[in-house]
């Protein structure tokens, strides 16, 4: 039987049988389907807390085991270089010169699986390939230290690569999750309570590399810790993990009928409109804007660590905390700015276009202007504080870049950060290699200027691109319905 009922009175109903659910938001007629009249709940919300939060705080915790695999090296290639970082004499150091290499590696194999990876998840969903993202990487993390011994640099190179190309399937999975679960009401939190897992994770993956690389067992704890810590999550999100609330067992009747009438993804299967894609003026807006955040986001995140070992000379355990302590405020202010995001364009306060290109200004200016400051510091203290504002604030960014895919194209979220995300992190492979052309003399803070410099015209030139010519309005292209039963090609 089906019942159609206007959404303009105010009332919501969710249905515990429902077959299917035809959405649209804005006061526009609902339908849907439900096998008996009993069935019928009436309800003002979904659920406080239902498995929609369990799914993301699983993804949470997957996408911070994999920062901290990604940042981990960023400290501890300072242990495995410097004969002084710790007492035992047991523990190997290397004499490599080309270490910025090593660090960039990470990212020849990133950028690979992108594309792929958003359009295989978006058709086969993102659980199992979440998982054996994870798991190999984490096993590969148990091979480098001997690989690090027997193959030199070149070994840890080959391993670094590999974990890369594993990781290049954890962030396209993101959007694809936020499209099939999430309501637009709570997108702006729950998107940033995920992303901030890179600001929790760079925090736990600095201070933990610090401190297991100085302690009695050295720079190869480091890498058998955070690995063992990715086989137990494999084995968590195996058993508690669903592609979709159609698929859980453990979801209530309530929250699948909340969740399926405030649902942005078709439920039919739709042909990937390349051409839409590769011709709208919004996507190019946010592939710059998310390349220009990356850049920026990268440079600092691999150079911190040696900046204020050469320039503020903070010891190994100090520089631990210290580079943690940036991503710390960055983690805390996220949050403040996803609760503000939501609010604005709920209340409707700011347009979600608007939203997204204010909260993109906050994101790219302010650590600009702050890169430049810290490029002039000469007070250790002082420099700290600035890093801290110039990070802390760029957080503001993920209510716009991070999440604009899903306000583009919610049918094909996990396709177009797949595109933006893969071509964009080849700035990871960059940004190191462009340090290590920039700055000749690391004890020279003169050359570190110049990498200022540089980080801060990419961050303001995003904050300018998006303002132009970004959009938080679904594109024509996600929804072709001349396409609407077709399959994939």
């Amino acid at each position: 039987m089906a019942h159609r009922r206007n959404s303009t009175n105010g009332d919501k109903y969710l249905y515990k049988g429902v077959k299917r659910s035809l959405s649209i938001e804005n006061d526009v007629e609902k339908e849907y389907i439900f096998e008996n009249e009993e069935d019928k709940v009436i309800v003002d919300q979904g659920p406080k807390f239902g498995k929609r939060y369990v799914e993301a705080i699983l993804y949470f915790l997957g996408l911070f085991i994999s920062y901290c695999t990604r940042v981990n090296l960023s400290l501890t290639v300072v242990a495995m270089t410097d004969p002084t970082a710790n007492e035992n004499k047991d523990i190997p150091t290397f004499n490599w010169t080309n270490r910025n290499v090593i660090l960039s590696s990470f990212f020849w194999g990133y950028v690979i699986p992108q594309v792929m990876a958003g359009w295989l998840m978006t058709r086969y969903g993102p659980k199992w390939f979440m998982i054996g993202s994870v798991g190999i990487g984490s096993l590969v993390g148990y091979l480098l230290p001997p690989a690090a011994v027997y193959m030199g640099s070149m070994g840890v190179i080959i391993c670094r690569m590999i974990q890369g190309f594993c990781q290049g399937f954890m962030i396209p999975a993101v959007p694809i999750f936020l499209s099939r679960w999430v309501p637009l009401s709570e997108r702006g939190r729950i998107c940033n309570f995920i992303y901030a897992a890179s600001c929790v994770g760079t925090v736990f993956g600095m201070m933990i590399s610090g401190s297991l690389s100085a302690s009695l067992y050295g720079w190869p704890m480091v890498f058998h810790f955070f690995s063992t810590l990715g086989i137990i999550w494999c084995i968590i999100y195996a058993i508690c993990g669903c592609n979709s609330p159609a698929e859980s067992k453990s979801i209530t009747a309530e929250e699948l009928a909340y969740i399926e009438m405030t649902a942005i993804q078709s439920k039919k299967r739709l042909k990937t409109p390349w051409k839409g894609i590769f011709t709208s003026v919004p996507f190019y807006a946010l592939f710059y804007t998310y390349t220009c955040f990356i850049l920026g986001f990268w440079i600092l995140l691999s150079q911190i660590p040696t900046y204020l070992n050469k320039i503020m000379k903070f010891d190994l355990k100090s520089n631990g905390f210290l580079s943690a302590l940036p991503y710390i405020v960055q983690f805390v202010l996220s949050l403040l700015f996803s609760v503000i995001s939501d609010y604005v364009t709920n209340r409707k306060i700011l347009t979600l276009t608007s939203a997204r290109k204010v909260f993109n200004c906050i994101g790219m200016i302010i650590p600009a202007i702050s890169l430049i400051f810290l490029g002039y510091c000469t007070n250790a203290t002082l420099g700290v504080v600035v890093l801290i504002i110039g990070v802390g604030t760029n957080s503001a960014a993920t209510c716009s870049a991070f999440i604009n895919n899903v306000d583009l194209a919610p049918n094909f979220s996990g396709v177009v950060q797949g595109i933006v995300n893969g071509f964009s992190n080849i700035c990871g492979i960059l940004a190191p290699l462009i340090v290590q052309v920039l700055v000749t003399d690391e004890e020279n803070q003169v050359h570190w200027r110049r990498t200022f410099y540089l980080a801060s015209a990419v961050y303001i030139s995003g904050a300018i691109i998006f303002c132009i010519f970004g959009s938080g309005e679904v594109q024509p292209w996600n929804d072709d319905k001349k396409d609407e039963d077709s399959e994939e090609a």
